[in-house]
């Protein structure tokens, strides 16, 4: 399995075809893990001005190349052979929400404020990440896999430094084995990478 970069004590994202990330995709195909995606490409589009949910002109959206970028997530697992299972949980902020109907469809995709990004959280932030955690940790069936699509910096309040800096680009996915009460990062999966993508250059 994928291990976080020695040096760094960080994840290094891996590819299907890179000898790691077809050992996550080996394991995926079994089941029983989570797929935490963060949100597909958004260079070169507007920062996030309101930080309101439903202001769409508001709001960082994906950028064409990051639409393109969901299709092929999506086409990705099932070329793969991974299963997922529905609907697949998406947050409420746009970017996260279009990423997820553009790769799965948009009637197997359930909107929920437990994957809001942490700037739009508010007072809830204790109650999203506590969520993120949930959703990390129950268990899944095997043979199928929890797909969620939310933001990076959730995540990494939740899983560590180990998914910091750059490990988890845009479009990346943690890949998580559920454990109850607790959870482990496997490693970052990248099943569509863009070239000179993975971060925008909002603050």
């Amino acid at each position: 399995m994928a291990a976080p970069a020695a040096a760094q004590d960080r994840f290094v994202p891996v590819t299907a075809e890179q000898p790691d990330g077809a050992a996550l995709v080996a394991r995926l195909r079994q089941g029983g893990l989570v797929l935490f995606f963060r949100h597909a490409d958004t260079r070169g589009m507007p920062c996030d001005r309101s930080f309101r949910v439903g202001d769409r002109d508001g709001q960082r959206n994906i950028s064409p190349d990051g639409i393109a970028q969901s299709r092929r997530i999506g086409q990705r697992l099932a070329e793969l052979g991974i299963r997922t299972a529905r609907p697949v949980l998406a947050g409420p902020v746009y970017r996260a929400r279009d990423t997820a109907e553009h790769a799965f469809g948009a009637a197997d995709v359930l909107v929920t404020d437990s994957l809001l990004a942490d700037d739009y959280s508010g007072p809830r932030l204790g109650w999203v990440l506590a969520e993120h955690r949930r959703l990390f940790s129950e268990p899944v069936p095997r043979g199928t896999n929890r797909v969620l699509v939310g933001h990076r910096t959730p995540a990494i309040m939740v899983a560590g430094e180990p998914v910091g800096g750059r490990a988890f680009p845009e479009g990346g996915a943690l890949v998580i084995e559920p454990r109850g009460a607790a959870f482990r990062v496997l490693g970052i999966l990248e099943l569509a990478p863009l070239p000179g993508g993975g971060f925008h250059n909002c603050g």
